[in-house]
């Protein structure tokens, strides 16, 4: 039976989710997100030429960038949260009057830098229906948005994540049991 026919269930909707992730040495916070497209990915395929047939085969699965547009609030401020996960990632800011040895950023503490992303949707009571967990992310960009005189919206900040993989958990809601036939599948 089609879920719009029957009262008891509901589509999975495009405004209900959030955006979480943990900052090294900080609780998990839940940010105030725009938007985020959620995690894709795109698989390969290999050709085998044998006699005068092709035959295709599957490849690598390589992730697709995740891109989250955030509020930025007053406090806790994502500029500054943005700035200190870089730092921690081993950026340094360049200082011409400092002789210490240079500092580079590796994967490991880019990856503690950003801490746990997490992806949810959520159901019309605010229950987390499906989670996605990105394995190993770090920050590839961020843009500060646009100042002007013009524009009263809200400021935000827009980050493109690269991450490993991702792992989504679903949680099953219980359904009630539904007997139904072929025919009253299709009636208007």
């Amino acid at each position: 039976m089609s879920f719009w026919k029957n009262g008891t269930t509901e589509p999975k909707r495009n405004f209900r989710w959030l955006v979480e992730f943990s900052l090294k040495g900080s609780e998990s916070v839940i940010w105030w997100a725009k938007s985020v497209n959620a995690p894709n990915f795109e698989m390969t395929s290999v050709e085998h030429h044998f006699l005068d047939n092709v035959y295709n085969y599957p490849g690598r699965i390589k992730w697709q960038d995740v891109n989250v547009t955030l509020v930025d609030p007053v406090d806790p401020d994502m500029v500054q949260q943005t700035t200190d996960i870089i730092l921690n990632s081993g950026y340094e800011v360049k200082d011409t009057t400092s002789l210490n040895a240079p500092q580079f950023i590796s994967k490991e503490n880019a990856n503690n830098a950003l801490g746990t992303f997490k992806i949810s949707v959520l159901n019309s009571g605010g229950d987390r229906i499906e989670q996605w967990t990105l394995k190993n992310p770090f920050i590839m960009n961020a843009k500060y948005g646009e100042l002007s005189y013009e524009d009263d919206n809200l400021r935000t900040v827009e980050m493109t994540i690269k991450y490993d993989f991702a792992h989504c958990d679903y949680t099953k809601t219980p359904e009630p049991t539904l007997v139904a036939t072929y025919e009253n599948d299709f009636e208007p």
